[in-house]
């Protein structure tokens, strides 16, 4: 049962984490003003808030946020993973629409995906591309795994939830924001 909530909950925080990506490039943007129509200011209100320093005072330092440790120990609390609804087999490409969808990987702890993740390590790189390991039964077969394409992150996810979601039932595959495959 609780192999079972951390699987769904890492499913989840690694999707949260792949769609806010796109908005984090865009944070740092000036803003933009397309068209001022005038009316009162709402500065006052939100320096009423305090919300930050006025010029005068001295900078503050940043709040730190709370890092999750990922260590092999945590790791090895969840394996082995195993998703029955997911398969090694042929994925045919087809064309979705998730505009800003990071691109990840999902593979697992077979000869079909090795081949596959190592063949295509230096292009998942470049891509920026993430990977889901979702039958997986060992930390030395993830360790394999992850020698195979170093620059690739790998987790361990169950991936049922996921498989249901984009209509797959095969594996390895690669999604990114405008197709799913192989």
């Amino acid at each position: 049962m609780i192999r079972s909530h951390l699987a769904h909950l890492t499913v989840k925080g690694t999707l949260v984490l792949m769609a806010g990506l796109p908005l984090a490039v865009h944070a740092s943007s000036p803003l933009i003003v397309v068209e001022d129509l005038g009316g009162a200011s709402a500065l006052p209100y939100y320096e009423a808030l305090h919300l930050q320093p006025s010029g005068d005072a001295p900078a503050r330092s940043p709040i730190p946020t709370p890092q999750l440790p990922v260590t092999p120990a945590d790791e090895a609390a969840m394996l082995p993973v195993r998703s029955a609804k997911l398969t090694p087999g042929i994925v045919a490409r087809r064309v979705i629409e998730a505009p800003g969808l990071r691109p990840f990987v999902i593979v697992g702890d077979d000869d079909l995906s090795r081949a596959w993740l190592q063949g295509r390590a230096a292009s998942l790189r470049e891509r920026g591309a993430v990977g889901l390991v979702v039958n997986v039964e060992t930390m030395q077969a993830l360790e394999q795994l992850r020698a195979l394409a170093p620059c690739v992150p790998l987790a361990p996810v169950a991936g049922d939830e996921l498989a249901e979601r984009l209509g797959l039932r095969y594996y390895p595959a690669l999604i990114s924001a405008t197709a799913i495959e192989q």
